[in-house]
């Protein structure tokens, strides 16, 4: 075929009306999380000091499959969504692979990734509730963006914890919060015991999304009518991300195929599940037998070689007891650009699905990650963010053994955020500067 690519597009009324609670229907529930003083499992009003209530009410709920969105979040998801579908006929020119290769553009939305697909309802159900502060930790900055622009959108006031590399490496994703009217702290920091503790033990740590994370926490902890938010790992942001694999198996249908081979990029888990989720439970009842996988970093692989048990979500033990695959609470990973992607833990969700063998996982090295990164950029068009490189690099690894063994799979990706703020990163794998962890 002569076109490079082909979309599959949808009207807006075709937006999900309700999104898709995998806990519901997982054959295994996953494991409560714990009160860390008494180890006693967690109710939702126990976690109502620290976020929205019905944030709390989502995350813990596993009985219901289907949660419906507020018609003003599907107002707000107009102005991006639905997001295209794209089959990469490039990209399988480029590879001489009989795969059969789509990806799901999530870097058309306006802050340029998946991340304000549950920025947008979480700001939402604060605002209902009468909240003014939203407080949050960010990585890259994709999250804290996303959050700075929906706390805008809400008219609330917005405070982000970066990481400290990530804040020196990334300096426009900062500006990004700053002009949406954030205020934008790099972490850990001398603004909260917690990063005063951390600085104190090791005065050149530079940070990590368990640093920043403990630091947002004790700021919602200590501000009057102040919340936090999370952009990955708990389960009402998956909830949230559903609207992705929900449009995708529309657009899937309307390229006339079904995935054989489902792939994201895996940090926390919230792109992966988005795309994931709608999909899988199509394998839980027999009729589908996709195979999934997380591709993480090398450097940071909780889910490869990481342990699975109870550990905190952040470094100083702030939060509940969550039952993950973990590299431990304490881990500073190395300073890849990847920043999205530098979490110490796994969701509960996507933990329980991996030991229950649902999905699989694969570390992709920083300079595989970029090699892929760049051929898709120069294939497709679309510079790739360093966190979406992965599961490009993952999606590569798969169409070589189609290529080797003649079979014409159907792979579907998500690209979760272009990398046109991340030139940085791209200008040191250009020179030969960049490194492998």
């Amino acid at each position: 075929m002569s076109e490079k690519q082909k979309r599959y597009m949808l009207p807006e009324d075709q937006i999900p009306r309700r999104w898709y609670n995998i806990q519901a229907e997982m054959p295994t529930k996953p494991m409560p999380p714990l009160n860390p003083a008494t180890k006693e499992p967690l109710k939702a009003e126990d976690m109502f000091p620290i976020f929205a209530e019905e944030l709390c009410r989502q995350e813990m709920n596993q009985s219901e499959a289907w949660i419906d969105i507020p018609e003003e979040v599907r107002e707000k998801y107009k102005y991006y969504r639905t997001t295209p579908l794209v089959r990469a006929y490039g990209l399988e020119e480029a590879l001489q692979t009989p795969a059969h290769i789509y990806f799901k553009n999530e870097s058309v939305s306006p802050m340029g990734s998946h991340k304000l697909n549950s920025a947008i309802p979480q700001a939402y159900y604060c605002r209902r509730e009468g909240v003014t502060h939203v407080t949050t930790e960010t990585g890259a900055g994709q999250w804290g963006a996303s959050l700075a622009y929906a706390a805008s959108l809400f008219g609330l006031e917005a405070a982000v914890y970066q990481v400290k590399i990530s804040y020196e490496q990334k300096p426009y994703r900062r500006s990004v919060m700053q002009t949406f009217g954030a205020h934008v702290t790099p972490s850990p920091s001398m603004s909260t015991r917690a990063g005063k503790d951390i600085l104190t033990a090791n005065p050149r740590h530079q940070g990590s999304l368990g640093t920043a994370i403990s630091e947002a926490v004790e700021l919602a902890r200590t501000t009057p009518n102040c919340k936090y938010t999370l952009g990955s790992v708990l389960s009402h942001v998956a909830l949230h991300q559903t609207v992705i694999g929900l449009e995708a198996e529309k657009q899937m249908a309307l390229a006339g195929e079904y995935p054989d081979i489902v792939i994201a990029c895996f940090g926390g888990g919230s792109n992966f599940g988005g795309l994931a989720f709608p999909f899988m439970r199509h394998n839980f009842t027999g009729e589908r037998n996709t195979r999934f996988i997380a591709a993480e970093p090398a450097s940071c692989p909780k889910l490869t070689k990481g342990e699975f048990r109870y550990d905190f979500g952040d470094e100083a033990g702030y939060t509940p007891l969550l039952p993950m695959y973990t590299l431990g609470h304490n881990f500073v990973p190395p300073n890849v650009h990847a920043g999205g992607l530098r979490y110490h833990g796994a969701g509960v969700i996507v933990s329980q699905l991996l030991k229950d063998g649902f999905m699989e996982t694969v570390d992709i090295a920083q300079l595989e990650s970029f090699d892929a990164g760049v051929l898709f950029a120069r294939s497709e068009g679309i510079i790739p963010a360093p966190e979406s490189c992965h599961a490009i690099a993952a999606t590569v690894r798969e169409a070589i053994k189609c290529k080797e063994t003649g079979e014409e799979k159907v792979i579907l990706f998500n690209l979760s955020g272009h990398g046109l703020i991340d030139m940085s990163a791209y200008d040191k794998y250009l020179s030969g500067d960049m490194v492998d962890y």
